[in-house]
């Protein structure tokens, strides 16, 4: 198995000469999810002040519980929508690592989740695993965080075995294969996390505009991570 730093350097081999066109492809659902984010801002705004109490102030205890179950539900669908913007950039720096293509089409490729023949299973994976985890939360936070990394492979697995049978694989089973396939693992992907701190907090201090850089690089990364366990399974 790779080390975290042989898989940070075929990362970053990966996307020699392709920086361009990595920062563009993160660039569409970056600036959708701010898109989003902006709505849910605006929208909130907006109910305040239309249903606010008469003094403008305070706001009434049903309309505050509708006003949380509104942004839970637009949380939950844009957590999807982002969902299937990362697995198809995944998908396609794992195909790339793979040498299976020789460059990134940013327009295109973002929207690989999307097609048709993804877009169901990606979304059910996203929802079960959601649930799963929480419930494990419930028990203590670390079981749920365990749980979390032992479902992180779903998405991979799902894509490569549509691409290898080309037939959908069932839902459960994906999560299944990921579980079984991150046995032993799970404490390398947490580490592997845990040293991309730095780029996070560079992030942070470039009010988010390093993001458009470190995310190519963490996702290339973990495509990798996940390209080296096939290949040693």
């Amino acid at each position: 198995m790779k080390t975290t730093a042989e898989l940070k350097v075929e990362a970053k081999a990966m996307l020699k000469g392709r920086w361009g066109q990595a920062v563009m492809l993160n660039l569409i659902p970056t600036l959708l999810t701010v898109a989003v984010m902006f709505f849910v801002v605006l929208s909130g705004l907006i109910g305040f002040l239309i249903h606010g109490s008469g003094d403008g102030m305070v706001a009434s205890v049903s309309e505050y519980q509708q006003s949380n179950a509104s942004s839970g539900g637009t949380g939950l669908v844009s957590s999807i929508i982002s969902t299937l913007f990362m697995s198809g950039i995944s998908w396609t720096y794992l195909d790339l690592l793979r040498g299976e293509r020789t460059k990134i089409e940013p327009l295109k490729d973002a929207f690989r989740g999307f097609q048709g023949v993804f877009i169901v299973g990606i979304i059910l994976i996203a929802l079960l695993t959601n649930i799963f985890t929480t419930l494990w939360a419930l028990l203590l936070i670390i079981p749920g965080i365990v749980k979390s990394y032992a479902y992180s492979q779903s998405y991979f697995i799902y894509y490569d075995q549509i691409q290898l049978t080309g037939e959908k694989p069932k839902v459960l089973d994906t999560i299944t294969a990921s579980r079984q396939l991150m046995t032993g693992h799970k404490g390398r992907l947490f580490w592997l996390d845990i040293t991309f701190i730095g780029w996070y907090l560079i992030t942070v201090l470039t009010v988010g505009i390093a993001y458009l850089w470190v995310a190519p690089y963490i996702s290339a990364t973990k495509a990798a991570f996940y390209n080296d366990l096939q290949k040693n399974s």
